[in-house]
């Protein structure tokens, strides 16, 4: 009997275009506020973006309260303030060392296992733990966009004061920072050029 042929599926040419070959960095923003239900959304779409072994270190915080936002100011980059403050709302993309204790739950196959690779191994819990948040917070982008929203990622911030302002008494470190919302696309600049496959790239 023949092979069944495999279906393939890929999403259209406009999806790419929102998702990632018009999207931007924005620093502008719309005055368009973010419903929570609409952020409940975007996380329970980018928890399904593979990590190692499940372990699903990322823990986020989305500010968007004045009083939130306010506590964040004075922790942000000169460069960063003000656009932040305009921005409806910013996630905070942190990474948990503890991820590992919830191994019941994440890898209900084998949850002793999992646990074992990284409790008492601070080494490879560090890499884990920033390399898959990491990850999950360029879901978070890609999904925010399929959402219809903008994104400004950054550095520029006092990581230390990150956490202790939002996560306190916790093993949770702050990776990054994403402002989310509805960019002005009249604020922005040209694209910046990006490397060519050859510039970057090779297949062996």
């Amino acid at each position: 009997m023949a092979a069944e042929k495999l279906e393939t599926q890929s999403v259209d040419n406009e999806a790419l275009d929102i998702i990632f070959r018009k999207a931007r960095t924005h620093s502008a923003w719309q005055k368009k506020e973010v419903p929570d239900a609409l952020i409940k959304n975007l996380h329970d779409i980018l928890k399904f973006g593979p990590t190692s072994a499940n372990v699903c270190p990322a823990r986020f915080v989305f500010v968007k309260s004045k009083e939130a936002k306010e506590r964040l100011k004075p922790l942000m980059a000169e460069g960063n303030r003000e656009k932040t403050m305009l921005a409806p709302v910013t996630a905070i993309i942190a990474y948990d060392l503890k991820f590992y204790e919830k191994t019941d739950k994440l890898a209900p196959h084998d949850p002793k296992g999992v646990r074992s690779w990284f409790e008492g191994q601070p080494k490879a819990i560090q890499e884990t733990a920033f390399r898959n948040s990491s990850l999950q917070g360029a879901y978070l982008i890609i999904a925010a966009r399929a959402l219809g929203l903008d994104c400004g990622p950054m550095s520029g911030f006092d990581a230390e004061g990150v956490k202790k302002e939002f996560f306190p008494d916790q093993d949770v470190v702050p990776n990054f920072l994403c402002n989310l919302g509805y960019g002005d696309p009249s604020k922005l600049y040209p694209r910046a050029p990006r490397l060519g496959f050859d510039e970057s790239s090779k297949i062996i």
